[in-house]
């Protein structure tokens, strides 16, 4: 059985709660030898379980150090998905491995850190990629297969949440459908609605709301006028979960590093775009 190693900022939080039973599960399911055997925090969550507790709940073997975890792993998590500000010091060692990273949403707080750590992967061969989950909802792989043929005139995406937390997810979906090429974004927000407005290349464009009550949708305009409605984003993480069992099996990225870069760009833009309504900021390369 090969070995999984998580990193984390602190372990009692709903992603490590959940990876690995659903690991277990999909890797049974897959046909594939792996599991979540080791786990190091660097901290224990104030008002949950310690590192200690959690490991005991979920069978995993706790180890003192990342030196060792890395040198135990055949392959590693770096969590703390609520927390991109710790990535690039929580993975410095791993990506210096070799072995297979997968990096949780959201790969990085600014686009310089999410440049450094690839340049870091990079240059020591080290296979690393970073995905929102909504990538891989049933439907989104669905129109993305479609869109491969019919270029997109204007997309349009909902969601929930905090913009700090949950903007990947829809920038996540922008990047899988629509690609590479977004040049300029403004908001038209409101107090409690973050709207934002992106500029392609070619004329293209791609809407962002954000509110608590939307679920995550999109709707698709191709340029022949014709479109779909994307009404639901199902088995996110079945399929996300999949992605990163078959790239620490073949060490193939399901996700291009250009791709990531543009959502961490589309953020840092986002973010800067929200500070300054109704104005184009560009965004970086």
């Amino acid at each position: 059985m090969k070995k999984i190693g998580f990193i984390d900022y602190f372990l009692d939080e709903w992603h490590a709660n959940n990876y690995p039973a659903w690991i277990r599960e999909r890797a049974m399911l897959l046909g594939l030898e792996w599991e979540v055997a080791y786990a190091w925090a660097e901290i224990d969550k104030d008002d949950g379980m310690t590192t200690d507790e959690w490991c005991d709940k979920h069978g995993v073997q706790r180890v003192t150090t990342i030196e060792e975890l890395i040198a135990r792993s055949d392959a590693m998590i770096i969590l703390s998905p609520d927390h991109p500000e710790h990535h690039e010091r929580l993975s410095k060692l791993a990506l210096q491995s070799g072995k297979p990273v997968y990096m949780d949403k959201t790969f990085a707080p600014d686009l310089a850190a999410a440049k450094r750590m690839f340049e870091q992967a990079e240059s020591s061969h080290t296979p690393l990629f970073s995905s929102s989950a909504l990538r891989f909802a049933v439907e989104v792989q669905q129109h993305k297969a479609y869109a491969l043929n019919e270029q997109i005139e204007f997309l349009a995406v909902t969601g929930p949440g905090m913009y700090a937390n949950y903007a990947v997810h829809q920038f996540e979906m922008i990047i899988t459908l629509m690609g590479l090429g977004a040049q300029r974004i403004k908001s038209l927000s409101t107090e409690h609605c973050n709207h934002l407005l992106i500029d392609y290349d070619h004329g293209r464009k791609a809407s962002f709301l954000q509110t608590n009550p939307a679920p995550f949708q999109a709707i698709v305009t191709y340029e022949d006028g014709e479109g779909q409605f994307i009404a639901q984003c199902s088995d996110i993480f079945i399929g996300l979960i999949d992605h990163i069992l078959k790239f620490f099996d073949d060490k193939q990225v399901p996700v291009t590093p250009k791709e990531t870069l543009a959502v961490i760009a589309l953020i840092e833009a986002g973010e800067q775009a929200l500070a300054s309504r109704d104005t184009w900021i560009e965004i970086k390369r």
